[in-house]
């Protein structure tokens, strides 16, 4: 079975069509449907439903990427401890990330990372949803503890405490008063988040024993990434109120163009975790990389 054939299989099926599979691999849509072609002429099966506007797994075709798609990840990562060399580590790491991670976490990580190691090349992918790391082919993912995957190794990168605080700019509060308790937001103007799945970001804050979740209405809504500035911009102009990582807030409250407000319902919570499978061999730049970043990390306003 010709190993180039899988992977255009596996490419097509996780892009979910010939054209941005081509894109993601460098192979022609035309070279990608050749291959396919000849993969089901010798298994004897039909893998994937085509039509003009998009294409879908068949059953056989779902269970062949199920096994597929981690066996051939983990042939992409023997390969490359194969061309590791003893001292220096080399190879593709890929990372799978949310967007307050990349934004406030890899910066401080990444370039040194990539200085101390010339021959590591690194890929990361920001997406703010579950993700599955071994279908996704990433070789570790980065997120909190709540939504890790089972039966994964994870450790401690970045701070070790982060929280999120509820934001607004002086003349926001100047022109609507400053909220004293969380219920006070249902009688203001917030911007808040939209998940892909459709599903609003519930806005929840603790004091004591006492947890509070209110659903404030919304101005303006997006969905959480790096359009997580544009919330930012909203608020600075005095249209809102808004939560997010305090991380990603530092600049603005430094400088005094955001105010914090209902702090004391703002508690820390653990940073974010690095995590990994324990089912498979951990490639030589991913074990360079969980090494590199056991290093003390700096408090975010340094």
């Amino acid at each position: 079975m010709d190993l180039d054939d899988l992977s255009a299989f596996v490419a097509v099926a996780r892009a979910g069509g010939f054209r941005e599979a081509a894109r993601l691999s460098g192979v022609s849509p035309s070279g990608l449907s050749e291959a396919l072609r000849r993969l089901e002429t010798r298994l004897g099966l039909r893998l994937l439903h085509r039509s003009t506007r998009s294409i879908s797994l068949t059953e056989a075709g779902a269970r062949l990427y199920e096994r597929l798609s981690p066996a051939l990840a983990e042939i992409g990562a023997a390969l490359e401890g194969a061309q590791a060399q003893t001292d220096q580590p080399a190879g593709t790491l890929r990372l799978n990330v949310p967007a307050n991670v990349a934004r406030t976490v890899l910066p401080g990580i990444l370039a040194p990372f990539l200085q101390a190691h010339p021959h590591i090349r690194v890929e990361v992918t920001v997406e703010d949803s579950f993700v599955d790391i071994l279908a996704s082919r990433a070789d570790a993912g980065i997120r909190y503890e709540e939504r890790l995957e089972q039966d994964m190794i994870a450790v401690p990168i970045g701070p070790r405490v982060q929280r999120i605080l509820t934001v607004a700019a002086p003349a926001y509060l100047a022109a609507r008063g400053r909220p004293a308790h969380p219920r006070d937001l249902l009688d203001h103007d917030c911007l808040g988040l939209r998940f892909s799945s459709g599903a609003l970001a519930i806005w929840e804050f603790e004091k004591a024993s006492e947890v509070v979740r209110v659903d404030p209405p919304t101005r303006l809504l997006i969905q959480p990434g790096l359009a997580c500035d544009l919330l930012i911009e909203t608020a600075l102009a005095g249209l809102g109120i808004i939560a997010l990582f305090e991380d990603w807030l530092r600049p603005h409250l430094d400088s005094g163009a955001l105010v914090t407000l209902l702090e004391d319902w703002s508690p820390p919570f653990s940073g974010p975790m690095l995590y990994y499978s324990g089912r498979r061999q951990v490639p030589p730049p991913l074990r360079a990389f969980i090494d590199f970043t056991r290093r003390p990390f700096p408090p975010a306003n340094q």
